[in-house]
C-alpha cells in the first residue's frame, strides 16, 4: 500500500529549490518509504521522537536533508527540508532541530485527527 505524504510548512517548496539530482534521490527515497522500505541514505534522526529519519544526501560538496516521520498513523509526514550549512561540523544546526520539533507536534496533533 503506498502511503500518501503530508507536506509540513515550507518543506515541499525547500525540496523544490534542491539541484535536480538531489532531488530526485531524496524523491526517490521518500517513495520507498511510502512502500515500507528504507533507502541506504536514510538514518534516525534523533532527539525528536521515534519514527523521525533523515534523508541524507550530498551533492558538489554540499548536503542536503530531508527529516520525515512514518510512525503517526497511516501517512508520512514531511517535517523539513533544508541545505545544511553546519558550521559545527556533523552535527544539525540547533535552530533546524527546533523547527523538526515544531512540525512534529503539528504532525501529530494532524494524525490524531486523521482519518484517511
Amino acid at each position: 500500500m503506498l502511503r500518501d505524504v503530508i507536506w509540513m510548512g515550507d518543506s515541499k517548496r525547500k525540496l523544490q529549490e534542491f539541484p535536480k539530482d538531489a532531488q530526485r534521490s531524496i524523491g526517490s527515497a521518500l517513495m520507498l518509504a511510502q512502500f515500507g522500505g528504507t533507502a541506504e541514505h536514510v538514518k534516525p534522526f534523533k532527539g525528536v521522537g521515534s519514527g523521525v529519519f533523515e534523508i541524507v544526501e550530498s551533492h558538489h560538496t554540499n548536503a542536503y536533508r530531508m527529516i520525515y516521520a512514518v510512525q503517526l498513523g497511516e501517512r508520512i509526514y514531511v517535517l523539513h527540508s533544508f541545505q545544511k550549512k553546519s558550521k559545527t561540523g556533523i552535527k544539525t544546526p540547533k535552530p533546524e532541530v527546533d523547527l523538526v520539533r515544531r512540525r512534529y507536534k503539528e504532525a501529530q496533533e494532524l494524525a490524531k485527527n486523521d482519518n484517511p
